[in-house]
């Protein structure tokens, strides 16, 4: 990848190994799991004599490969009840067994009351299993997407967008077997099975995995590669330093960034991760473009905007170790579920903080949610040790969060959103200069276009919103009072015009289009 922009060289890797941290904590998997299924992915290239372009399909699919899965973290929750639970099901059962199939049947609706739990059932039964197949194939294909967007090459492109097939042929979405699975796709994935296997149970462990799913699965030549040679790929894996050895490993043909191409970076993986609920749809670069205006209206210099400008980005990164059952409950949250919300700043910094170049964003992300009287979260901070940069992206958080639908509330209007936020000064929660500065900026921003991307209508348009929130044709055609059919048509219609088929893709579209109402447009 070319650069642009002056300033050092940031590397890629960095950023995508601190997102997998997350993709590890949304599978119910201790940190740093992916890292080690890409080592133990590198060592298995390594035996087989791949070069460095192939080898950097291999290091980039293996960090890839799952990065997809909390994109309809919604639906999953709405069928299963705990969309990480349900994914912490992967590494148990075989793919497509029937123990798969009846540990997923178990999870249905559960949290719920019974007749809940038998309503979803019966549901689920008239197309839930083809719906759910047509998630994990859209996982693989939005894992490519955010390939394209960070600029990879295209060979890991093809290697993350094949990333569930199998040899056999039995993979998502199914259409390639054998030979033509890309080499680093079959790596990703015999890496991924035996990194849980080894944790949990050793050498032995890993190899039995592989040696009975040789064939159908894995790559039988490299299942026999792994069992000749596996005191070279499994050994040291407990005490090496995961994070130092991955980001050392990357091949020779590594990605470097300027300065303009990590904030393209960072916008991407911010947009990615804000695709696990409905109602968080284009909430992080919302939130930059508020605090990157507030900060000019406080005269805050170039530099000092743009790290608060990329903090916001990944404040919410976090999000994705903390169930869908607990981010879209309509209901108030019970106390362990309060617990777990109050985690998310803490897992943003841990997710950044063996980055030198993302320990400084995790340091101001961590404190967005900490008020100045201590009644805030993770750390219960007060005044003096909330920096100004965390009160003022504390400010742009809590003002876009207001204007936007929570599954408790409708958005609040922007005078709404301005007394609350006065209210919180006046409580001594909130600091005042951060919320004058945050308030005269959402006033003054420029109205983006909201019409018109890929020939779009207004209609389709409004479609398209309540779609990517999460509302079913159903609730749609009540919301617009249209008929159901109509809103079902509006919906293939969408679909057909911006070249995709399913809810995640669209909710993207939205996001990168600016379709979703920000606080420009709730102060019109």
């Amino acid at each position: 990848m070319s650069g642009s922009g002056a300033g050092p060289r940031i590397r890629l890797a960095e950023l995508v190994a601190a997102l997998s941290l997350g993709v590890d904590l949304g599978f119910g998997q201790p940190m740093e799991h992916v890292l080690r299924q890409c080592l133990i992915a590198l060592r298995l290239a390594e035996r087989i004599d791949l070069g460095d372009e192939d080898r950097l399909a291999v290091y980039y699919t293996a960090l890839l490969v799952n990065v997809g899965c909390h994109s309809d973290a919604h639906e999953q929750a709405k069928w299963f009840g705990d969309d990480i639970a349900l994914k912490a099901g992967k590494y148990r059962f075989e793919q497509r067994s029937v123990a798969a199939a009846t540990a997923a049947l178990r999870l249905i609706g559960s949290g719920n009351p019974p007749l809940h739990r038998f309503r979803v059932g019966l549901e689920f039964t008239l197309g839930g299993f083809r719906e759910v197949d047509r998630m994990i194939s859209g996982h693989a294909a939005l894992a490519a997407a955010l390939a394209r967007r960070l600029g990879l090459p295209d060979p890991v492109r093809r290697a993350v967008a094949a990333s569930y097939e199998q040899w056999d042929g039995r993979g998502w979405p199914g259409e390639l077997k054998e030979q033509a699975v890309p080499m680093a796709a079959r790596l990703a994935q015999l890496a991924e099975f035996t990194e849980v296997a080894h944790r949990l149970g050793g050498v032995d462990a890993a190899l039995e995995l592989a040696r009975r799913r040789a064939g159908g699965q894995f790559d039988p030549g490299l299942v026999s590669v792994l069992c000749r040679e596996a005191e070279a790929v499994f050994g040291g894996l407990d005490t090496a330093r995961t994070w130092e050895a991955v980001i050392a490993a990357e091949p020779a043909l590594g990605v470097t960034l300027g300065e303009q191409q990590f904030d393209e970076a960072l916008l991407a993986v911010a947009d990615f991760v804000d695709l696990k609920s409905p109602y968080t749809l284009g909430h992080a670069r919302s939130v930059a473009g508020l605090v990157d205006a507030a900060g000019a209206g406080l005269g805050f210099g170039v530099d000092e905007r743009r790290l608060l400008r990329r903090a916001a980005l990944v404040h919410g990164l976090g999000r994705l170790g903390v169930s869908n059952a607990i981010w879209d409950k309509p209901g108030p949250l019970g106390a362990g579920e309060r617990e777990r919300v109050r985690l998310q700043p803490y897992l943003t910094e841990r997710m950044l903080c063996q980055s030198a170049t993302l320990a400084p964003l995790g340091a101001v992300a961590v404190q967005h949610r900490e008020r100045l009287d201590g009644s805030g979260y993770p750390h219960g901070l007060t005044a003096p040790a909330i920096s100004r940069r965390a009160r003022l992206l504390g400010a742009a958080d809590a003002y876009q969060s207001m204007i936007e639908p929570r599954p408790h509330r409708e958005a609040l209007t922007a005078p709404q959103a301005a007394a609350e936020l006065r209210a919180e000064v006046r409580a001594g929660r909130l600091d005042a200069e951060a919320v004058a500065a945050v308030l005269a900026a959402a006033g003054h921003r420029v109205a983006r276009r909201t019409a018109g991307p890929a020939g779009l209508t207004s209609r389709e348009i409004d479609v398209l919103r309540l779609l990517a929130r999460g509302c079913s044709s159903r609730e749609i055609a009540g919301r617009l009072v249209i008929s159901p059919k109509t809103a079902r048509n509006h919906i293939e219609h969408i679909y057909a015009k911006i070249g995709t088929s399913n809810r995640a893709a669209a909710c993207l579209f939205a996001v990168q289009n600016g379709l979703l109402p920000q606080a420009e447009d709730a102060a019109a």
